[in-house]
């Protein structure tokens, strides 16, 4: 019954489910057609990429090849631009891989992108964790966790490679609540600082308890130091640890909430941060992005939709998302205003 149960809400929150009609050669003869000659059909390729799941562009990708003796990802890369794109090759890598390019990318060059790496590392499962570091040392020739050491330093460096250790519980269910109160106990000492290690402690805490006992940490630590966890974070801590730090309480109160939270930090004020809009889109559309859109409406007041669409995203984003089509004239009113 809970497996059952699991499965629904997982099915739910999918945006993307696939053709169940689906033949590779077909789909792949018409993208053939939509970028041949001059010009580029690119609501073809729209229609076609944006309604096959993950699973089926890799086959479709393959029987491309067979049949035109061209890559598929990198023929597209030749015949679009810009953000649209950007998005096209995100739903052409296998999600893996294409998390791997994420946090390659974020290090690749002059400086750290280091709110992509805390997010991905903080999000995800250790069994995910695990298929990125596979699919980066495949893909780049190099370990994800000596490159994250190479380009980061400090406690950061420390949370983000405790975290791709992968040594967090996702599935015990059970709480010790003396060793509950013994963390809060650590985290109280780290920020009253009388102890130098205990920072260290804490850091280790987030990255190896599970969500459950994490949750029950949280209550003790209020109780005791009379304040959040989050306010405690934010008094005691500055920068990319912070950040850190509070991605790993975001994720462990409320997922779907973190990355409502991301896709809104995307969109807000001037200007898009595309990367970060891309990402999370792609990343959870075959996971649970419906469930993100809920809670995205409950902590903004207003659609998921209706914010991409102000932003001037509609196009691109509207088959990804699951995007009511009724909604666009009423955006393009606003956006004409």
């Amino acid at each position: 019954v809970c497996w059952t149960r699991s499965w629904r809400v997982e099915q739910e929150g999918v945006t993307v489910k696939g053709s169940p009609h689906f033949s590779p050669d077909p789909d792949a003869e018409i993208l053939y057609k939509a970028m041949k000659g001059i010009g580029t059909n690119e609501q073809a390729i729209t229609d076609m990429l944006t309604k096959r799941s993950n699973a089926q562009r890799q086959q479709i990708s393959k029987s491309f090849k067979g049949q035109f003796s061209k890559d598929l990802t990198e023929t597209l890369k030749s015949e679009l631009s810009g953000k649209f794109e950007r998005l096209i090759v995100a739903l052409m890598y296998p999600p893996y891989r294409y998390e791997a390019k994420e946090l390659h990318d974020a290090m690749k060059g002059l400086g750290t992108k280091e709110e992509v790496i805390i997010e991905i590392l903080a999000s995800r499962t250790k069994h995910q964790l695990w298929e990125i570091m596979k699919a980066y040392e495949e893909d780049y020739g190099s370990s994800l966790e000596e490159d994250i050491q190479a380009d980061t330093s400090g406690y950061l460096e420390r949370i983000l490679v405790c975290l791709l250790q992968g040594s967090r519980d996702d599935v015990s269910g059970f709480v010790d609540p003396e060793l509950a109160l013994q963390d809060a106990q650590v985290r109280l000492s780290a920020g009253e600082k009388i102890h130098g290690t205990d920072e260290m402690k804490f850091i280790t805490i987030l990255c190896t308890r599970s969500a459950t006992h994490l949750m029950r940490v949280f209550e003790e630590y209020e109780k005791i130091a009379n304040k959040s966890i989050e306010d405690s974070i934010k008094s005691e801590t500055h920068g990319s640890l912070e950040e850190a730090m509070l991605t790993v309480v975001k994720c462990t109160h409320n997922l779907h909430s973190y990355f409502a939270e991301r896709l809104h930090y995307a969109m807000k004020g001037p200007g898009t941060r595309d990367g970060t809009l891309i990402r999370n889109i792609v990343s959870r559309s075959e996971i649970d992005l419906n469930l993100i859109k809920g809670e995205f409406k409950k902590m903004y007041g207003k659609t998921l939709s209706s914010m991409i669409m102000v932003s001037h995203e509609f196009p691109i984003f509207t088959p990804v998302c699951d995007i009511n089509i009724t909604e666009r004239p009423r955006c393009y009113d606003l956006c004409a205003k």
